[in-house]
């Protein structure tokens, strides 16, 4: 079974999902934020495939792909330091995800591609500029081919058609982007944005839901966990550990933060 339907198996609510962009902060940082990650009892990782364009990043994740990128970080590497992880790891379960625009992927190849995540122990993709038609037609026969599971994207935008029709071709969770902005931290969620959560609830999906954009505290977590099957963190996480001396410590500490309300 693909590792990221043995986790909703197994973990129906309060799923922590963190994203990060290999090669930054440090470009052989990559290994040690999965292993720390793991460590902190996060259930999910999506490591971001840095881009010089991406469109759907806000301000901090553009700017960490932006180092990755001057760091030297590309596709071949981020394989190599994603197997090596999984050799010096051999019993980690937690599903991996990759994030990533579809200019380079088509680039790098998108049979060699999908062969190299699945060599790696990579669960699932998702490419934001991907359009569902697109991928039926052209790349779905190959990702099935590699047990990657393709994640699809939701906007307070989506008809109710396009989120069935988009629930209907998913085969692990769904992504719900919690506003039509790029990504970012913003710390509560609008009354606007629960509104469009209980929406999405009241469709009855098959699949299950995670909130990603704008979560970057225990308040905003624990809201989305509320209203979806977990959330998806990523600008806060990069600020997090933008300038750290010690990733075990700094990483360990956000991941409490997170997931423990703190009264003050």
């Amino acid at each position: 079974m693909n590792k990221i339907n043995r986790l909703f198996n197994e973990k129906k609510n309060n799923i922590l999902s963190i994203y990060f962009t290999a090669g930054f902060p440090k470009l052989n940082d990559t290994a040690k934020i999965l292993q720390h990650l793991e460590e902190s009892g996060v259930d999910l990782i999506e490591i971001g495939i840095p881009f010089s364009d991406p469109l759907a990043d806000g301000p901090v994740i553009q700017h960490s792909s932006e180092i990755a990128l001057t760091n030297g970080m590309n596709l071949k590497l981020l394989f190599e330091q994603i197997e090596a992880y999984r050799i010096t790891n051999p019993h980690a379960q937690i599903p991996l995800i990759l994030m990533g625009y579809l200019n380079p992927i088509i680039q790098f190849g998108i049979e060699k591609f999908c062969k190299k995540a699945k060599d790696c122990g990579i669960s699932g993709i998702i490419i934001p500029d991907l359009p569902l038609q697109e991928y039926l037609d052209d790349y779905k026969r190959l990702f099935e081919k590699h047990d990657l599971k393709n994640i699809l994207l939701i906007t307070p935008q989506t008809s109710e058609e396009r989120v069935k029709l988009i629930d209907q071709h998913s085969t692990s969770f769904i992504y719900m982007v919690s506003s039509s902005s790029t990504t970012g931290s913003k710390g509560v969620m609008s009354e606007e944005q629960l509104t469009y959560f209980n929406r999405i609830k009241n469709y009855s999906l098959n699949n299950p839901t995670l909130i990603g954009f704008g979560i970057s505290n225990n308040q905003s977590y624990e809201q989305a966990c509320a209203q979806s099957n977990g959330a998806i963190i990523g600008s806060a996480f990069i600020n997090a550990i933008k300038e750290t001396m010690d990733l075990k410590k700094d990483i360990s500490a956000f991941i409490y933060s997170i997931k423990n309300s703190i009264l003050v």
